[in-house]
């Protein structure tokens, strides 16, 4: 009885194992059947001419062919077979759409998405385009589409999601395009302006203008002169003395955060004379400041194909594309080289909505009346019902919040604009020098940038990117503003003879870092839509005329350079405070600063305590005002992209009695305080000050978009290491948790061969890929790796299927 039960123990564990496998099997025959086809032959009746498709060890895709429109189709499959999750990512993120593929965690993103309505603008854009810039769009199209076909199984991410990818369409381009607005307009909520104006509806305009001051110890404009000095306002206009009462608890960290410079997406470019660099060539540096994740964003990509304007006759550009867009983003086509940083400038206006007050179905117009257009959004959400969002528009755009006073607002925007989305950038491929491409500048249908451009007869060139830059007037475009009077509000945009443009400075040499870059009318044509503080721009600045000739790998230290030049103010005075303490609990803050080392890395135990009493210092001084506007406004926080180092800065050093927190007795007091409360915070985690370095706050933190949703041990197979990681913001490396340069280009057009591309990430978003995570720790590492690719790992050849006589291609 006991050998036959045993009997069926074993046949039935013997069973049970063996279905097991087989769902293994299953699984990972599944999970597999997602890679991308590298090697062999497909045939498509979209194809004019054969199109070869190479990997290197990176899993960089070199496309040769003999037509351009030809290679956009190839570029399209690709993506679709190495990142087609992540463009449907970007496409429903700006559409409002994410809700129905990932469940109601998305749903007050699309919320908020979907108030701008970007697919009808999307759609509008590509119904304008002309017929060769749809051609391009179509032909990336059917390449998504084929590529995703060809799959042997759905992307692996939609077997997790239990979802159906849905088709790609031409319009969808345009969508990415509107997810990169989003990511560099302030996710299109324009909340900056908003706390403009509750913090000037309670304090009085001079103090907030002193608080809100650029500080021009640290600008480095490539045009005109610094900002004035701020201006300290007199006890007779304002005193914290007799506003003890109103001071209450502040939740600071939220609410200061973009006081203290907080990440941004950014970037840094520069660029030197040909006369600099040995070859006669002139130089670019450019790396992109983004969230980053698995894979990156960016996809590393060579054209080749015939040109007769290039050299030797065939078009060679090498660089990133932007999978979701037949366009090269940054790039080197042998002739020249470009790449962008955000301008920052101001893009947004919030326009004062006046609604009739016999009918709130009309709003006030220079005309008159005009009737709100009105909109049933339905956003699916998976799971759950629709969820119903009622969205009226105004002229000028959606109304999507109040005036410090109740005034409705709605948001002129220019990513609502269909004139501001286009693929002419496609059109950098074949300039030839500077000034041809700065003359395309104002025709990119692209978030407002800085163009740098250098060519490979040496010269360099600096404007503006960008086909939107609108033309304003009657109104403080800081401040909401009514536009219902004739003359008022955005008066069209402007013209190419309007765009500022520097071309070979005597000095050769130039940068930006999203500070700002002119002054005068140029600046006012541009606007300040949150100026980055100017210490990184200064920083390379000073780098660039440290010396006299330069090589790619000279560029790529500057990127990679992590030495903490704006801090080393706050290093003295700390010591300064410290100088005459004998409170025992102060002292190892003391001992552990008083050797600056000035850098930010991962090492570095005074950077992590300099660059914490700075915050908490900053904290403290700005504490008082804050809590003032959250009296009225109980949601302020400081606005966004505005640095307060110049106000802060100011009053320490003059330690005016008036706008000193009396909290506490004196300004040394103050400082004091700040070095406690740092003291106590790091103090208390295990291995006390000492053990508190840099490297242990600023990790890589680099993760797939799906892992959170999944256990940590499973989750980890599909996000980059965690480590720890030199750099930080207001210094050229730019780097924080899941944030940074999402690659550095380093190249002399016409000299790739010495060129560097690295990149975080990885290049494909397949675990089982060989290209998953390729290059990721050279980046980690600041271990430079060619733009080039190397040797051929793979070769796959896309045909043209054979076509019934008689048959033509559109």
């Amino acid at each position: 009885m006991m050998t036959r039960r045993f009997r069926l123990l074993r046949i039935s564990l013997l069973l049970l194992l063996t279905l097991l496998f087989a769902a293994f099997l299953t699984g990972w025959w599944l999970f597999a059947g997602s890679r991308a086809q590298l090697d062999g032959t497909r045939s498509s009746s979209d194809l004019a001419a054969p199109v070869s498709i190479t990997r290197d060890a990176l899993g960089t895709v070199t496309l040769t062919g003999k037509d351009r429109t030809d290679l956009s189709y190839a570029l399209g499959y690709v993506h679709a077979q190495e990142r087609f999750f992540e463009m449907d990512l970007m496409r429903r993120a700006s559409a409002g759409e994410l809700s129905a593929l990932v469940g109601p965690a998305a749903l007050k993103l699309d919320l908020n998405h979907r108030r701008h309505r970007l697919r009808a603008v999307a759609e509008a854009a590509y119904a304008q385009m002309e017929p060769a810039e749809k051609r391009e769009l179509d032909r990336y199209r059917d390449g998504v589409n084929a590529g995703l076909a060809d799959l042997r199984v759905r992307p692996w991410e939609y077997l997790l999601l239990g979802s159906q990818p849905q088709l790609w369409r031409s319009e969808d381009s345009m969508l990415v395009i509107g997810s990169m607005y989003l990511d560099l307009n302030s996710d299109g909520r324009n909340e900056r302006e908003l706390r403009f104006a509750q913090i000037r509806a309670v304090l009085p305009g001079p103090l907030v203008d002193f608080l809100l001051a650029p500080d021009p110890t640290w600008e480095a404009p490539l045009s005109g002169p610094l900002s004035a000095s701020p201006v300290i306002p007199a006890a007779s206009l304002f005193d914290l003395r007799q506003h003890a009462s109103t001071i209450a608890s502040v939740t600071l960290n939220a609410a200061l955060a973009p006081a203290l410079d907080a990440p941004r997406p950014g970037n840094n470019n520069f660029a030197v004379a040909g006369r600099l660099t040995g070859n006669g060539s002139a130089m670019l540096a450019n790396d992109m400041h983004l969230g980053l994740g698995v894979p990156n964003i960016w996809f590393r990509t060579r054209l080749r194909y015939p040109d007769a304007s290039a050299p030797n006759g065939e078009r060679d550009v090498n660089g990133v594309s932007l999978p979701g867009t037949p366009a090269m983003i940054v790039a080197s086509n042998g002739q020249i080289a470009w790449g962008f940083t955000n301008s920052y400038g101001d893009w947004q206006d919030w326009v004062r909505v006046r609604r009739d007050p016999a009918d709130p179905t009309r709003y006030k117009v220079p005309e008159g009346w005009a009737a709100l257009d009105h909109h049933d959004e339905h956003i699916q959400v998976k799971g759950q019902p629709d969820t119903i969002l009622k969205v009226d528009d105004t002229r000028w755009g959606p109304i999507m919040g109040t005036d410090a006073d109740g005034t409705p607002l709605a948001l002129s925007w220019i990513g609502a604009q269909p004139r501001a989305y286009n693929v002419e950038l496609m059109q950098l491929e074949r300039a030839s020098s500077v000034d041809k491409a700065l003359d395309l500048a104002p025709t990119l249908g692209m978030p407002p940038q800085n163009l740098l451009v250098a060519d490979s007869a040496g010269n360099i060139g600096w404007s503006l990117a960008g086909n939107s830059i609108p033309l304003r007037a009657g109104i403080d475009p800081l401040l909401p503003s009514d536009w219902s009077k004739f003359g008022t509000g955005w008066q069209g945009w402007a013209a190419p003879a309007q765009y500022p443009r520097i071309e070979n400075p005597v000095d050769g040499r130039l940068w930006t870092a999203n500070n700002r870059t002119v002054d005068g009318n140029a600046l006012a044509l541009l606007g300040n839509g949150g100026h980055d503080l100017g210490a990184r721009a200064q920083q390379i600045r000073d780098e660039l005329h440290g010396r006299v000739s330069f090589t790619p790998g000279n560029l790529l230290d500057i990127q990679l350079d992590n030495r903490a030049v704006f801090l080393s103010r706050w290093q003295h005075l700390l010591q300064d405070t410290l100088a005459d303490n004998t409170d025992p609990a102060l002292q190892p803050l003391r001992q552990l600063t008083a050797t600056w080392r000035g850098r930010a890395a991962v090492d570095s135990v005074d950077y992590r305590l300099v660059r914490a009493f700075r915050a908490q210092v900053s904290k403290t001084v700005l504490a008082p005002f804050i809590a003032r506007v959250q009296q009225r406004f109980p949601d302020f926080s400081w606005p966004g992209e505005s640095s307060a180092e110049a106000a802060v800065w100011s009053l320490l050093h003059a330690q005016p009695p008036q706008l000193f927190d009396p909290a506490y007795h004196d300004w040394h007091a103050l400082l004091i305080a700040s070095a406690k409360q740092v003291a106590d915070e790091l103090g208390k985690q295990p291995g006390g000050l000492a053990a508190r370095n840099w490297g242990e706050r600023n990790r890589t933190d680099i993760r797939h978009p799906l892992s959170a949703g999944l256990p940590r041990w499973l989750g980890r197979h599909i996000d980059m290491p965690d480590q720890p990681l030199a750099g930080d913001n207001n210094m050229p490396h730019v780097a924080g948790p899941g944030f940074g340069a999402s690659e550095h280009l380093d190249v002399s057009p016409g000299q790739e061969d010495q060129a560097i591309l690295n990149m975080p990430g990885g290049q494909s978003d397949h675990p089982l890929s060989p290209y998953f995570g390729a290059g990721h720790q050279d980046w980690v590492a600041g271990r430079p790796t060619p733009l080039l690719p190397g040797a051929n790992q793979h070769t796959l050849t896309l045909q043209p299927a054979a076509r019934e006589p008689g048959a033509t291609k559109d």
